[in-house]
């Protein structure tokens, strides 16, 4: 049995998968924001109920918004604060009783999308979260390519790439929370859709009531899903030209939206050198769950 926790802001979520990927349990509680030792002991709660649930003993693998520094064996770059600077995988282990894998998990997502999802079958997955913040990862092989600093697939913290008048004039951008100016994580995020729709329109809305709006034929709506879609494109056009994968899968919020795959991959040749692009553009089949069950399957099949 594989045990798979996805470490959140807000929730904690667990899943037990068998042998064949069948769930076998769920649960989620919420995050003991701000206090690590809470949040060390919620997941060894979780593992325990798991395997209370079950009857079964499982590895446990782990997604955390950040990464384990290959230098200092800690958390870095996580945007839950409070876990930065930790050695997160070696108090695990210690309260567990058993090894631990730990992974960024925007390459949970990569890894479950590639073992039994849209990427199923492809060799080199780039997997995108376009949520309230924007990430990547990497599989490669169904396991995760972390890279030798821990940052592979972190193209959400490059600049946009090829920025037109519109872009540099983007009333979303400040500095990002990393520090740097002008990430692509500023522009294809969903809080990014929603900042260039009030900056066009002057009202502010969430990003469900945007898509309705678009649906509705509101032409600001759809100034502002234009501006997107070709800011999307320009980012994955150049992770094709970096990585060039076998398959994008999409996850996050801005996934959903249906219209992306319609568009955006004829926009993206524009952008890769050569201008061809067959990559195929898929939405994450196992949805929000995907970062759960990539975690369990850190511990990749016999």
């Amino acid at each position: 049995m594989r045990i798979g926790i996805d470490l959140g802001g807000t929730k904690i979520e667990v899943i037990a998968l068998s042998e064949q990927g069948q769930e076998l349990f769920r649960k989620r509680v919420d995050t003991p924001r701000f206090d690590y030792q809470q949040t060390l002991l919620a997941i060894a709660g979780l593992v325990n109920d798991a395997e209370t649930a079950t009857g079964e003993k499982g590895s446990v693998g782990i997604g955390i918004p950040g990464t384990l520094s290959p230098v200092t064996g800690r958390v870095k770059n996580a945007n839950s604060v409070w876990l930065n600077g930790q050695p997160f995988d070696a108090d695990l282990r210690e309260l567990l009783k058993r090894e631990v894998r730990v992974a960024n998990d925007a390459n949970c997502l990569a890894v479950s999308e590639a073992v039994d999802g849209a990427g199923a079958g492809f060799p080199v997955v780039f997997a995108v979260i376009i949520g309230t913040g924007c990430g990547a990862g990497i599989a490669l092989n169904e396991q995760v390519h972390c890279g030798g600093n821990g940052v592979a697939g972190e193209w959400g913290h490059n600049p946009l790439p090829w920025q037109n008048e519109s872009d540099r004039q983007f009333k979303g951008v400040t500095d990002c929370y990393c520090g740097k100016p002008g990430c692509t994580e500023l522009f294809i995020s969903g809080t990014g859709f929603m900042a260039d729709y009030a900056a066009l329109s002057g009202e502010t809305c969430k990003g469900a009531e945007i898509i309705r709006r678009l649906s509705q034929g509101d032409l600001i709506a759809e100034q502002a899903m234009a501006n997107y879609e070709q800011r999307l494109a320009k980012a994955l056009g150049q992770a094709v030209n970096m990585l060039d994968p076998d398959v994008i899968v999409l996850g996050g919020g801005m996934s959903n939206v249906d219209r992306l795959y319609q568009t955006v991959p004829a926009l993206i040749r524009s952008w890769v050198f050569g201008g061809e692009c067959d990559t195929p553009i898929r939405k994450a089949v196992h949805g929000d769950s995907s970062g759960v069950r990539g975690a369990a399957w850190l511990w990749p099949k016999a």
